[in-house]
């Protein structure tokens, strides 16, 4: 549903604009809301998913046994910390400033279309996973059958 990479500004009140290309699916495909939460893998970087895409995620991890901690850590990071938000008429969405500093966001970040969700990364963050190269000792079975 969503690809692609787009350089964006995140204004002084801490609204970002959904880039014009995807506004339109994100009002039908997503009923113009989308949910905001952490990425617990990742420093510099939130997840942005669908409302319905989100009640799937949320569910899968709320499932968890809590009795574990890595459990308790993950339901703290995406269904603790997730917020509903609206794109206005401008197709700007408010980041709560929790989650804009956790994430160390400022003035220039990166939105990534990752199919089922957006990643919204900090300027210097997707630069230094970017220039991240993919040595051959991490390389898992599962990428061997790729053909890129």
């Amino acid at each position: 549903m969503f690809q692609g990479e787009t350089a964006i500004t995140i204004d002084d009140k801490g609204r970002l604009a959904i880039p014009t290309s995807y506004r339109e699916l994100v009002v039908r495909e997503c009923g113009n809301r989308l949910v905001i939460t952490y990425n617990p893998y990742e420093h510099g970087c939130l997840w942005l998913y669908p409302q319905a895409q989100w009640e799937k995620v949320r569910d899968q991890v709320n499932a968890l046994p809590s009795a574990k901690r890595v459990h308790r850590n993950l339901q703290l990071k995406l269904v603790g910390a997730a917020t509903a938000v609206e794109p206005d008429g401008n197709g700007r969405i408010l980041l709560p400033a929790s989650h804009r500093h956790a994430a160390a966001l400022e003035k220039k970040a990166v939105l990534l279309g990752m199919g089922t969700k957006f990643e919204l990364w900090s300027e210097q963050a997707h630069l230094a996973q970017i220039r991240q190269t993919i040595g051959e000792d991490e390389i898992s079975d599962d990428m061997l059958d790729l053909r890129l």
